[in-house]
């Protein structure tokens, strides 16, 4: 959150790399940051990965970027979107949903190996 706060005070970050949408980026950073979030609502376990951390995982994330695109409107040379803040929300669910998988794939081959 710290990251994307930094991001988000740079003033006019100009083009992204090999002309990438600003979308894109929304998307990544905030799919990361449901990932990890899943895994701090999931404890240290495994086991601790459940839709209620994957929701709980998405609803921080998608709360923080409404804050995110607020700063943003106080930032010279940028301005707050409805868009990217749909962006960072679909980034968010599909980075916690994808934690949720990964940690049952885990489950069930430790499982297996037992």
């Amino acid at each position: 959150m710290a990251a994307i706060f930094v991001a988000s005070a740079i003033p006019n970050l100009g083009p992204l790399p090999a002309n990438t949408s600003d979308k894109v980026a929304h998307f990544v950073a905030y799919g990361l940051l449901g990932v990890l979030l899943a895994r701090a609502f999931a404890g240290t376990a495994w086991v601790g990965y459940t839709r209620n951390a994957v929701r709980q995982a998405w609803i921080t994330a998608t709360l923080y970027a409404v804050t995110d695109e607020l700063h943003q409107a106080f930032v010279p040379g940028r301005t707050p979107s409805v868009g990217d803040w749909v962006a960072d929300a679909t980034g968010a669910a599909l980075g916690a949903v994808v934690a949720l998988g990964v940690a049952r794939w885990a489950r069930r081959t430790k499982e297996r190996e037992v």
